[in-house]
């Protein structure tokens, strides 16, 4: 059987402690997996460190790399959509820098993906986070597949492998709040996935704050399920079946039982809490259409300030140009 040509996925931002370890194994895996047509695409999303110059070095001194820089930080789902944009290969593995996610793993992606599986994604398990993270995590995916229209495996993060008719289909979803492993889901073809024990992080610190994985979980829900806005109908109906129940009490006890009901607290309480009901999911709706005034506006996802080591195939002077046109 033909080894076919891989191409690895790698979105870095301020990593510069971590890029010659990641370096030295992602190398070893591809020269292990044989075959002489693979890259390496690293996206630099606009590193403050030395991070951009480790890999204009390392792009000097390998062929099989690709530097993509970024003009500024644009966020990790839209570098991993630039790196995906340049790579070439009959299937691209994506992985984060920061060595938690093992690239001794990729042989056994691209074993199921000559097997005929378009997406080999990794199932976390044995995460090496403290156990608040870990326990949001779990509860996040959870939730998630629960709301989600589209089945989306359970702990299954970015890395992974998809063949090239899969990136092919992401390369034409523009959309700017993106939760690329659920648009992985989405675009179907026969997908598998392979237990990975998830390692500590290979040095520095993790740059996803509580902010930005709270901005993720809300990608990841708003883009694939409508039930927030359901929600906010069924509690109204709720409302309104409970008024109508309390007005008719009013009523009997009034004429029947020839008393009043009383209840200034109660009714304080009610009305505080219906206004807070009603400012929540106001906020829920203003998510929604502020997702749609970002998409109206068809700004690029990211602007390329330069890519260093040039396309070896048609296929990747295609794809490395897919960005350009993706801006009118």
């Amino acid at each position: 059987m033909t080894t076919p040509s891989i191409s690895i996925a790698i979105p870095l931002h301020n990593e510069e402690e971590v890029v010659p370890e990641l370096l030295r194994r992602v190398g070893a895996v591809l020269d292990q997996i044989g075959g002489s047509r693979h890259q390496i695409v690293l996206v630099d999303d606009g590193s403050t460190d030395a991070t951009l110059d480790l890999l204009r070095r390392a792009a000097a001194q390998d062929a099989r790399i690709t530097v993509v820089a970024l003009s500024r930080n644009f966020g990790h789902q839209a570098a991993i959509t630039a790196a995906l944009d340049h790579a070439f290969g009959d299937a691209v593995v994506v992985m984060d820098a920061d060595l938690q996610d093992v690239p001794e793993a990729i042989p056994q992606f691209v074993a199921k993906f000559q097997e005929g599986f378009d997406v080999v994604y990794a199932q976390r398990i044995r995460r090496k986070e403290a156990w608040p993270v870990r326990l949001c995590y779990f509860i996040f995916y959870r939730l998630l597949a629960q709301l989600s229209e589209v089945r989306l495996p359970l702990d299954a993060g970015d890395f992974g492998l998809m063949s090239k008719r899969v990136v092919e289909e992401l390369r034409a979803m523009r959309e700017h709040h993106r939760y690329l492993r659920g648009l992985r889901a989405w675009v179907g073809f026969r997908q598998i996935g392979v237990p990975i024990e998830r390692d500590r992080r290979g040095a520095g610190r993790s740059k996803y704050s509580w902010r930005r994985l709270m901005k993720l979980a809300s990608d990841g829900i708003l883009a694939f399920s409508i039930v927030p806005l359901r929600a906010a109908a069924m509690l109204g109906l709720l409302a309104m079946v409970a008024s109508f129940a309390f007005a008719l009490y009013s009523v009997l006890a009034k004429y029947l039982l020839n008393r009043s009901p009383l209840g200034f607290t109660a009714l304080t309480l009610l009305i505080t809490f219906l206004s807070g009901v009603n400012l929540l999911f106001l906020g829920v709706i203003g998510e929604y259409v502020g997702r749609i005034y970002e998409e109206t506006k068809a700004r690029p996802l990211y602007i390329v300030q330069q890519v260093i080591g040039a396309p070896r195939t048609a296929d990747a002077r295609a794809a490395a140009a897919l960005p350009e046109r993706s801006r009118h």
